[in-house]
């Protein structure tokens, strides 16, 4: 029923862009000590763990290019990084755990965690800022726990949209 996986594929994708969308709407989510939260990366780490390598890679790229284009930083970074993370994240759930909540949150936590502290090394460390560790822990430490605070609501929201869709392709 390939129709039904063309539903889903859709699903995801406008999942995606309206929490693009929202995530970058001023006003709409309150700021936590100066910070917003990036929605997209919980959500596509989520969407990985129900979905083969091939998809969850392109909703990666999809949601890592949204990100690079609303932070305006290097175009395809963001999309480098969430590609790999959620081609390894699909691989995994699909070869080394089981798919429920607490691997859920333990994934988004190391990848978003991995991901804040490479984009802080690459953007502050090696561009040679005098204080790095207070872009540290003033900038990227409190977008990173906002984020990651949204995992619950991207894990139960993708998991029920896969389960129905899932159900009807059987």
């Amino acid at each position: 029923m390939r129709q039904y996986r063309g539903v889903r594929y859709l699903g995801y994708t406008i999942e995606i862009v309206v929490l693009f969308v929202l995530q970058e709407t001023p006003g709409l989510f309150p700021e936590l000590s100066g910070a917003r939260p990036v929605a997209v990366i919980p959500a596509v780490l989520c969407i990985a763990m129900f979905e083969k390598e091939t998809p969850a890679l392109f909703f990666g790229l999809l949601g890592g290019l949204l990100i690079d284009f609303g932070a305006g930083s290097v175009l395809g970074y963001h999309g480098l990084l969430m590609a790999a993370a959620c081609f390894a994240v699909s691989l995994m759930a699909a070869n080394l755990f089981q798919t429920n909540f607490l691997t859920a949150f333990l994934t988004c936590t190391v990848a978003g965690a991995s991901m804040t502290v490479l984009e802080w090394v690459f953007f502050f460390v090696l561009y040679g800022y005098a204080y790095p560790a207070y872009a540290l822990r003033a900038h990227y430490l409190p977008i990173y726990f906002y984020t990651l605070a949204l995992t619950p609501l991207a894990y139960y929201f993708n998991r029920a949209l896969a389960l129905q869709l899932r159900s009807k392709e059987d």
